[in-house]
């Protein structure tokens, strides 16, 4: 096979982590409802369908990242994952937090699974997501006037009671969650299947949608999730103004930029950490995230486990298997940033992973995995995004060039493969 043909990117008549991300982004968009309907007519089992196609696709990484490919960052992420599931085990002290940390982190395999897959070949995966962002958008706005059945609803997931529709920071304002599980959910699916979807249409058409979309996350009161929009609508129109040969080297250049939000809560402790920033009630949660849920869990580390600081304390520590199902439960703090919570659990070797994620990014042509990197690297700064899973398949779907056949040969020393030039026009 030669280089052309391998870089050809062709789907395939069965892509399972395709299947997989679709099932993820149905179930997870209407969280609120699927958890409600399939407790009432005692199907509960249904909703861990996702997950069951998504441990498929941890053969197929190994299959196609590590054997085919032969990457060896893939071989090595994939040990890491495995030995800080163990550390997770003894150090959560549950088999329950053993199960729910493996279930956690299932999604991020079939994220991985696109390494050399381009997102706009999948038409059928597309018409999905543009299907889940309409009703969606429609969920926020009929919400606003209407209450649906499961909001306040309590499940129970592997013997841990939840809440959908749970109010977090402010009680004085209603939180909108439409028909996901909670507010924040409900705005980043509006977010993300937006960005998915305006990719191949019209300024006109992002411009109709855009607008509406920030109204409604407003709706939600997820802030940062409406900014984030704003910001993605204004540079797509940018972008698009741009000629033809110059807009993906900028629309690389703006992904790559997006990686400098990794370093916001850093500087936001180090400047703002103790200060009135708390006087107006529109940054009381960004304060408590300063003081409390980004520093807490290092000083909670220190206590049960010191070493953990460099080397992690494995899968679910300081996440919801931890919250859910560990005697350690009491010292739970919400940390709200997935960069901050995946080094709790992975420690410097997640670092080391992050640094060769974004030398492989400089490779990447794929529009569908640019856009997302800028979305999510935003995104997260007060999100940790490993639930719902969608949220963690999609940062996985950004980081997977660094599994591609194009990475493997370049950190080999071999011949690169020509990258396959897609277009940022609209269809």
């Amino acid at each position: 096979m030669t280089s052309q043909q391998e870089n050809n990117l062709t789907p395939m008549a069965l892509n399972i982590e395709a299947v997989a991300l679709a099932l993820y982004f149905i179930r997870d968009a209407f969280g609120g409802a699927m958890r409600y309907y399939t407790s009432i007519f005692h199907v509960s089992a249904l909703w861990f369908t996702p997950d069951a196609v998504a441990v498929l696709c941890v053969g197929i990484f190994v299959t196609r990242c590590i054997m085919q490919n032969r990457n060896v960052v893939a071989l090595l992420v994939f040990v890491q994952i495995i030995l800080s599931l163990i550390l997770g085990y003894f150090f959560l002290g549950t088999f329950n937090a053993l199960l729910s940390s493996f279930k956690m982190m299932i999604p991020v395999f079939a994220g991985f699974c696109f390494c050399d897959a381009y997102l706009g070949n999948h038409k059928k995966l597309l018409w999905v997501i543009a299907t889940t962002f309409y009703i969606s958008l429609a969920g926020v706005l009929v919400a606003a006037h209407w209450t649906f059945p499961w909001v306040g609803f309590k499940y129970e997931s592997f013997g841990a009671t939840r809440e959908a529709g749970r109010l977090w920071w402010s009680f004085a304002e209603q939180r909108i969650s439409g028909f996901a599980a909670d507010n924040t959910m409900a705005a980043y699916f509006i977010l993300i299947t937006f960005v998915l979807t305006s990719i191949r249409k019209s300024v006109f058409w992002c411009l109709i949608f855009g607008i509406p979309s920030i109204y409604a996350i407003r709706l939600t009161t997820s802030k940062t999730t409406m900014v984030v929009l704003a910001l993605y609508l204004g540079c797509l129109l940018v972008v698009r103004w741009l000629p033809e040969a110059r807009r993906l080297p900028v629309l690389r250049a703006i992904s790559l930029s997006s990686y400098l939000a990794i370093l916001v809560p850093i500087a936001l402790m180090l400047f703002v950490s103790g200060t009135g920033l708390t006087k107006t009630s529109t940054f009381f949660s960004l304060q408590d995230r300063i003081n409390n849920s980004w520093q807490l869990p290092f000083v909670y580390l220190q206590q049960l486990m010191p070493v953990g600081v460099l080397t992690g304390c494995g899968v679910g520590c300081f996440n919801y298997p931890q919250q859910l199902f560990s005697p350690l439960a009491s010292y739970w703090v919400p940390v709200d940033n997935f960069y901050i919570g995946t080094y709790l659990m992975f420690g410097l070797p997640f670092v080391l992973f992050m640094a060769v994620v974004i030398r492989a990014s400089f490779l990447i042509t794929d529009v569908y995995k640019l856009s997302t990197i800028f979305v999510m690297n935003l995104f997260t700064i007060t999100v940790l995004c490993y639930g719902p899973a969608t949220g963690l398949l999609m940062i996985s779907f950004g980081f997977s060039e660094v599994f591609s056949k194009r990475a493997s040969r370049a950190m080999q020393g071999g011949p690169r493969l020509a990258p396959a030039q897609q277009p940022l026009t609209a269809e």
